[in-house]
């Protein structure tokens, strides 16, 4: 049985980018060799980098123990031919008003045969919910040639995965975010284009609800929705084995933080397997989002904080929040 072998870290003084489907070491590691860590981050190795380096400015000691791991979904390898418009069958019928096109989603439009390719593989919109989501979805737009196609994102985090494509590109245009950064608020918001039906594309994570697309669908919207990526929890060790194996000394370590962050539902849901493996546990759980601080609450974790909309400042003042009572705590 391969254990961890706790490693301790100076913060890295650059981001690492991980190829989506490369197979990742995982370990775990601090951000200071002198001084117990105050926070456990717990995203996907590789991609906790932003946020140590954030609360290492504040002089805050993180112990990295990636919870979960994102691996390919069943559709994705549809996405790059939909946005190209070479996955969907369309049937063409003739009736007294021209052509109707009937595609595998059903009735599509009355449509004219110079105009039957556009009107039948457009997407008014693609929606984009969380940081994973974007980065998988430009990997298919890439491979898709970079077609032109419209974004709506649900958050300023989603959004900055896009910023540097935005200054480059003229066909990706992220034209639209919620007044809150939620999928139920996103999805009440998405604006409609005249009084037609509207066609949404959403590329989604597997372990998803289906809130968002049965929303979209009461209001009027046709929406394709694809599981491009799945998380996969995990454990704590340098192999995906049951929580029970998680080496001790990582365990103390994570469990003596005074808080531990989190940035999806399946983060917590892997904690808590983890924890309850072992004694109680009663620190804080610094949320990214409403989303995840609500998986907490409903898992029974109490001391929970969450900024009111996503994004890494925010989840930074939340984390800084929980440390200031959690001293304040223990000085009565």
């Amino acid at each position: 049985m391969a254990l961890l072998s706790l490693q301790f870290l100076p913060p890295p003084s650059s981001l690492r980018k991980n190829n989506f489907y490369s197979r990742i070491r995982i370990r775990s590691s601090s951000s200071s060799s002198t001084s117990n860590p105050r926070v456990v981050v717990t995203r996907e190795r590789g991609k906790n980098g932003k946020l140590i380096l954030a609360l290492a400015k504040h002089g805050i000691n993180c112990l990295e123990l990636p919870l979960i791991q994102h691996v390919q979904g069943p559709d994705l390898e549809r996405l790059p031919s939909l946005l190209n418009g070479l996955d969907i069958v369309v049937k063409v019928y003739f009736n007294f008003h021209g052509y109707e096109a009937w595609s595998d989603h059903g009735y599509t439009d009355h449509c004219h045969t110079n105009s039957l390719r556009s009107i039948c593989t457009a997407f008014d919109w693609v929606i984009i919910t969380s940081p994973e989501a974007a980065h998988v979805f430009l990997e298919a737009w890439r491979a898709a040639g970079t077609p032109k196609v419209t974004v709506g994102v649900v958050g300023a985090g989603t959004a900055s995965i896009f910023e540097e494509l935005k200054q480059s590109s003229q066909s990706l245009d992220v034209a639209f975010s919620p007044s809150k950064a939620t999928g139920k608020v996103l999805a009440s918001e998405l604006p409609k284009r005249g009084n037609e039906k509207c066609y949404v594309l959403y590329p989604a994570s597997a372990r998803a609800s289906n809130d968002i697309e049965d929303s979209l669908s009461s209001r009027g919207f046709e929406v394709t929705r694809l599981n491009t990526y799945t998380t996969v929890r995990f454990t704590g060790c340098a192999s995906w084995v049951p929580v029970h194996h998680v080496d001790e000394m990582v365990l103390e370590q994570a469990l003596s933080a005074p808080v531990i962050a989190v940035a999806s539902p399946s983060a917590v849901h892997a904690w808590v397997n983890l924890i309850s493996e072992s004694r109680r546990w009663g620190n804080s759980v610094a949320c990214i989002g409403e989303t995840t601080a609500l998986a907490a609450k409903r898992l029974g974790l109490k001391n929970v904080y969450h900024p009111a909309n996503p994004s890494l400042e925010g989840w930074v003042e939340s984390i800084l929040e929980a440390l200031q009572v959690h001293d304040q705590f223990q000085k009565v």
